[in-house]
């Protein structure tokens, strides 16, 4: 069972720009689709981006929730198994936990990201937008 532990939540002002991770128990590089989800208080998980890494020798696959397009970027460190998220332009309705998520095989497609999709679950680190 794959093992995800989240880190690089925090507080910023509307504007700013944080790094989250998620480092894996093992490979993560291939047949592995990884996700990030996000989930305010009173609201449902809602899915931010789903990731297909190509290995390093190949070509990453990412799709991203529209609320988060042109501002996340979702990336890999493949020699150490560890899944990024870039938040850039961060707003206050961005406040929410953050969780990484991992399932075997290949991603789906389409919209929404389901959680439903996932089988593996990090325990979440907070993301608080102000401004």
């Amino acid at each position: 069972q794959i093992q995800l532990v989240e880190s690089g939540g925090g507080s910023v002002q509307a504007g700013g720009s944080l790094r989250l991770s998620c480092a894996a128990s093992e490979y993560i590089g291939n047949n592995v689709c990884m996700g990030w989800f996000r989930q305010a208080p009173g609201e449902r998980r809602e899915g931010v981006a789903r990731f297909y890494g190509g290995g390093g020798g190949g070509t990453d696959w990412t799709h991203y929730a529209a609320s988060v397009l042109g501002r996340f970027t979702a990336s890999q460190d493949y020699a150490n198994n560890i899944l990024y998220l870039q938040m850039t332009d961060l707003k206050p309705e961005d406040t929410a936990m953050y969780y990484c998520a991992a399932d075997p095989g290949g991603c789906h497609s389409g919209s929404p990201i389901l959680a439903d999709e996932y089988h593996h679950w990090g325990q979440g680190t907070q993301v608080t937008v102000s401004g």
